[in-house]
């Protein structure tokens, strides 16, 4: 059984649909692109899934329908989201951030071992604690919201265009952390991204959108082989 499933979803936002009928799977343990230009519909996507805008169609999270619950009912089985845009509590300290991704967690002792598990991904963390994190740098910024999410010890991450705004050397580090995720924890992740290189890099699936529909989908492989999708969004 899929960790998560899309069954003819469609979304809008008010009178306008971002998608139709949209359909996708996403296998336990895998990584799984979405590549698309602007306004295809890739961040609706995962909004979707999350719970944050209007949707229709049937969306299956471990066997479950989450199709009328709540962000935070869905945040609680297990479904981490990490919006467009970084999305850090500025005023806070960058421990504090952390802090705020174990909220939903009642499992006190476990949190504080996934507390050591972040900080051996980002050692940086732990002497920057009481630093504001709204004072970090970009590229530290987008590693801290992801350190959020992982405390919350989610099933499936969802990350939406991480590497916007980043150099290419904090794109690289961030998606070989991700990679390091998947491989050696199993994390299950459903990838936004507009650098269709980089995501293909990591992913073992990828769908294609266009205009709020599925043009094209296949392994990673496959699509970095497929002629039209090189040209489109791979630049070669």
């Amino acid at each position: 059984m899929p960790l998560l499933e899309l069954r003819d979803v469609q979304a809008r936002y008010g009178q306008t649909t971002a998608l139709h009928n949209v359909s996708l799977t996403v296998e336990e343990g895998r990584v799984v692109a979405i590549l698309g230009a602007n306004g295809a519909g890739k961040t609706t996507t995962l909004r979707a899934v999350s719970g944050t805008v209007r949707r229709s169609g049937e969306i299956v999270f471990g066997g479950r329908s989450i199709d009328r619950r709540a962000p935070e009912a869905i945040a609680r089985l297990g479904i981490a989201h990490v919006p467009e845009g970084r999305g850090t509590l500025s005023e806070l300290s960058v421990w504090d951030n952390i802090r705020m991704g174990a909220h939903i967690r009642r499992d006190r002792r476990a949190v504080k071992s996934d507390y050591a598990r972040v900080l051996d991904y980002f050692p940086w963390i732990e002497e920057r604690r009481r630093q504001q994190a709204g004072t970090l740098s970009g590229g530290e910024q987008q590693m801290l919201v992801l350190a959020r999410a992982l405390v919350a010890r989610p099933r499936l991450l969802l990350l939406d265009e991480p590497s916007l705004g980043l150099a290419p050397l904090v794109v690289r580090e961030f998606f070989r952390i991700v990679r390091e995720l998947n491989e050696e924890d199993g994390l299950t992740v459903l990838l936004v991204e507009q650098n269709a290189n980089a995501a293909l890099g990591i992913a073992h699936h990828a769908y294609v959108l266009e205009v709020g529909r599925v043009a094209v989908d296949g392994t990673a492989d496959e699509l970095q082989r497929n002629e039209s999708v090189r040209k489109s969004y791979l630049g070669y």
